[in-house]
């Protein structure tokens, strides 16, 4: 491996949007394994597909423990066959989750419109009462 196919923590930070401490965290969490000199730190092409997964898992609401279990599935030999398998059953559940809380989102929404209508007519005839006093 070569000097050129590793990244700094700033240039790590710089291309994925992130501070140097949550790379620490996620090195702390086993979930990136930079390669260590003294205390700097190289991150090799392996930690930035780490890193991009981690980063988007987090985009869909995957707790870290999940992201670390899938990630780990990664070495077991068989072609990522039940890394892919464990993803798509969390994915499946995650989407469930996120279109239950769309629809009670949405629910809240109608009823806080409802709400605000109502307080507009409600002060609209208030205006024209004291309009006409």
């Amino acid at each position: 491996m070569t000097k050129e196919d590793l990244m700094t923590i700033r240039e790590m930070c710089d291309a994925f949007g992130v501070t140097p401490r949550t790379l620490r965290f996620y090195e702390a969490k086993e979930l990136l394994f930079p390669i260590r000199e003294g205390q700097r730190r190289w991150f090799t092409k392996r930690d930035r597909a780490r890193l991009k997964l981690i980063l988007r898992g987090k985009r869909f609401g995957f707790s870290l423990e999940d992201i670390r279990q899938l990630l780990d599935l990664y070495d077991m030999g068989d072609q990522q066959a039940t890394q892919l398998r464990r993803t798509y059953e969390l994915a499946q559940k995650r989407l469930a989750e996120m279109v239950a809380q769309r629809d009670e989102l949405n629910v809240a929404i109608a009823e806080l419109q409802e709400q605000i209508a109502w307080g507009e007519q409600m002060l609209a005839s208030m205006d024209r009462r004291d309009a006409a006093e």
